[in-house]
C-alpha cells in the first residue's frame, strides 16, 4: 500500500491519496479543487485514479471530488448518509452510494466506511486494512469527525449555512461518534481532514497525524464520559466561521462547476475601467501591503497574496452573486485565481494589472504604537479585529473589539468624526480591514503598524485574562 499526504496551508486542508501498488490504481480522499497535484503524482507512481471519496459535504473549500471524477473517469463514492437534506445531487451511474458498514476494494486494499455524525449529518469516515500482509485495519481517515488535538465542530450548519437549532444536536450526535472511535483498537493511525489554523474545530494541532491511543490519552475531546458537559465545551469558544462557509456547503452539495468550463479573466490596463469595477463589485488589491498603504485605487480592498490566509479573508468579503476583480501582477495570476477558485469565487472577468494604479493614488496612513497612544489620548478610536480567543486572552486597554469578518455588518456604529484605528495581531487583518473601512466612506482610518505584537515590543502595557 501506498499512502501520500497533500496539505493546503491556505485552508489547513489536508487529503490523500492511497494505492495499491500491485494492481496500479489509486483512490484520493477529500481532494481540493486544484487537482494537479494528485494527478502528478500518480503519473510519477505509474498508477491510474480510479476511486474518489470525500468525509462528508465540506463547508471551507470547494470539494475537487465531481473534478477529479471527470478528468480520470474514476469512481465516486459518496455519503448517502444524513437524511434527504445531506444527498449529494450530482450523484450519478458513476457514484457509489455509501451507508454505515459499507466496505469496498482497490485492488488488496479494503475500505469500510463508518456513519460518524455529528460535524455534519452525513459524515462518514473510512478504516482501511491492506489486506496484502495484515487481515486488519491499520488507520482511519477520520476527515471532521476527529483531529490531532481536537474534534470538528458541529455549529457550521447553523452558523454558516442557516440550519438553525441543529448544534445541540450534532454536538450530541458527535459524542455517540468520537465513542465509537474511542471503542477501535489503539494503534490505529488517524489521518485528519485539517491542521491547526482551520476554522472547522478549535485548538488543533499541527501534527498531520496521530495515532487513535495517543489521541484517547491526551485528545480533550476523548476525555469526556459526561455528554452534556461534552456539550458544552464543544459549544464554546469556537472559531469565528467565515461567511463563505455557507457557499460551499450549497456549491459542494449540488456539484462544482468544473473549472474547465469556467471562463478565463481578461489581463486589463484601464484606469477608467477600474473605477467602473470598484463601483460594481469588489476589487482585490493582492499587492504587497506597503504597497497598497503608499497608493491605491479608490474602493480597492487590500489583501495580500503573500498572506497564508489570502482565500480565507477574501472569503469573508466576495459576494457570490457579485463579481470579483484582481489587481496583481502577471506572475501572480494563476496563483490569486487558483486560491480564489478554491472557495467558489468563479466569477472573475478580469484581473487588473498594478501599474494601472499609477493615476488613481489614495493612501492609507500607517501608524507606531507610540502615535496611536498620543492619538488615542485626544480621542481617537482603537478598533480591533482579532478573532474573539485573541481579544480575550490580552487586549489593549480600551480597545472596542469587532472581528475582522463582522465589520462591515456593525461599520455604521463606527464613527466618521475621529481618527479610526484599525488593530490586530500583527498588522495583516487591520490593513484588510482598513482598506474595507476606506472604502466604506472613513476617510480618517489608519492602520496600527505591527498591531498588538508591534505595541509590546514598544513595551506598551496589555490587559490579559
Amino acid at each position: 500500500m501506498l499512502l501520500r499526504y497533500f496539505y493546503d496551508r491556505h485552508l489547513a486542508q489536508a487529503s490523500y491519496l492511497i494505492a495499491c501498488q500491485q494492481c496500479g490504481e489509486a483512490l484520493v480522499i477529500d481532494p481540493a479543487r486544484d487537482i494537479r497535484p494528485y494527478l502528478a503524482v500518480a503519473e510519477q507512481e505509474g498508477l491510474r485514479i480510479t476511486q474518489v471519496t470525500e468525509t462528508h459535504i465540506h463547508a471551507d473549500f470547494v470539494s475537487g471530488a465531481r473534478e477529479l471524477a471527470a478528468a480520470t473517469g474514476a469512481q465516486l463514492y459518496l455519503s448517502a448518509e444524513g437524511g434527504p437534506d445531506w444527498q449529494y445531487a450530482y450523484a450519478d451511474s458513476n457514484t457509489r452510494l455509501l451507508h454505515d458498514g459499507d466496505h469496498w476494494n482497490l485492488g488488496r486494499i479494503q475500505i469500510e466506511a463508518l456513519h460518524t455524525p455529528g460535524h455534519t449529518p452525513e459524515h462518514l469516515v473510512f478504516l482501511v486494512t491492506d489486506t496484502a500482509g495484515a487481515d486488519s485495519p491499520m488507520g482511519l481517515f477520520t476527515g471532521d469527525c476527529l483531529f490531532v488535538g481536537n474534534a470538528g465542530r458541529p455549529d457550521l450548519l447553523e452558523k454558516a449555512a442557516g440550519k438553525t437549532g441543529t448544534k445541540e444536536a450534532g454536538a450530541h450526535q458527535q459524542f455517540a461518534s468520537l465513542n465509537r472511535l474511542k471503542s477501535l483498537p489503539d494503534y490505529l493511525q488517524i489521518w485528519p481532514g485539517h491542521g491547526a489554523g482551520s476554522a472547522c474545530g478549535k485548538g488543533l494541532g499541527s501534527v498531520p497525524s496521530s495515532t487513535l491511543g495517543y489521541e484517547k490519552r491526551f485528545n480533550p475531546a476523548l476525555q469526556f464520559t459526561d455528554e452534556a458537559a461534552f456539550v458544552d465545551w464543544l459549544l464554546a469558544d469556537q472559531p469565528e466561521a467565515p461567511r463563505y462557509f455557507g457557499q460551499m456547503k450549497r456549491v459542494n452539495k449540488d456539484g462544482p462547476a468544473l473549472l474547465r468550463d469556467l471562463a478565463q479573466p481578461a489581463r486589463l490596463t484601464d484606469p477608467a475601467a477600474l473605477q467602473q469595477a470598484a463601483e460594481e463589485g469588489l476589487v482585490i488589491d493582492t499587492r504587497p501591503a506597503t504597497a497598497f498603504a503608499q497608493g491605491h485605487a479608490p474602493r480597492t480592498v487590500h489583501i495580500p497574496l503573500s498572506s497564508p490566509q489570502f482565500n480565507t479573508y477574501a472569503g469573508w468579503y466576495v459576494r457570490y452573486d457579485q463579481p470579483t476583480w484582481l489587481i496583481a501582477d502577471a506572475d501572480s495570476q494563476e496563483e490569486a485565481l487558483t486560491l480564489l477558485r478554491a472557495i467558489g469565487v468563479d466569477d472573475i472577468p478580469g484581473i487588473f494589472d498594478p501599474a494601472v494604479i499609477d493615476d488613481l493614488t489614495q493612501s492609507l496612513p500607517q501608524i507606531t504604537p507610540e502615535e496611536a497612544v498620543l492619538l488615542v489620548s485626544h480621542g481617537a478610536f482603537l478598533l480591533d479585529v482579532r478573532g474573539a480567543d485573541e481579544y480575550r486572552s490580552e487586549r489593549i486597554a480600551g480597545a472596542h473589539h469587532i472581528p475582522m469578518g463582522y465589520v462591515p455588518v456593525y461599520a455604521c456604529d463606527l464613527p466618521k468624526d475621529r481618527p479610526l484605528i484599525v488593530q490586530c495581531g500583527g498588522g495583516v487583518r487591520s490593513m484588510v480591514v482598513a482598506s474595507l473601512l476606506q472604502r466604506a466612506g472613513f476617510d480618517r482610518v489608519m492602520n496600527l503598524s505591527g498591531g498588538i505584537d508591534g505595541w509590546k515590543r514598544a513595551h506598551l502595557p496589555v490587559e490579559t485574562g
